[in-house]
């Protein structure tokens, strides 16, 4: 299954990302292991968008909060890069 996230990327080249505690979008509370994953760096923190795309190497959700009415869901995922968007070529 192929999913995305948008975070930001400290370095657009580098063969492996890790992201700890993210909000998951379109499903992404099922990402796992083997997974295609879209990588965009954040507009918001000075990214460039769509920038690789990679296959996940770990996923781990991160327990809900008590307390918390809508809780968005959060992972913490590994990605090894296995392409690089034309933006950072």
């Amino acid at each position: 299954m192929a999913f995305a996230i948008k975070a930001e990327v400290c370095d657009p080249r580098a063969r492996t990302f890790a992201f700890t505690a993210q909000k998951t979008i379109y499903g992404g509370k099922h990402i796992a292991e083997g997974d295609t994953v879209f990588v965009f760096a954040s507009e918001n923190e000075g990214g460039q968008g769509l920038i690789a795309r990679g296959v996940v190497t770990s996923a781990q959700a991160i327990a809900k909060k008590r307390g918390i009415a809508r809780h968005t869901p959060r992972v913490s995922i590994s990605i090894r890069r296995t392409a690089l968007s034309l933006l950072c070529r």
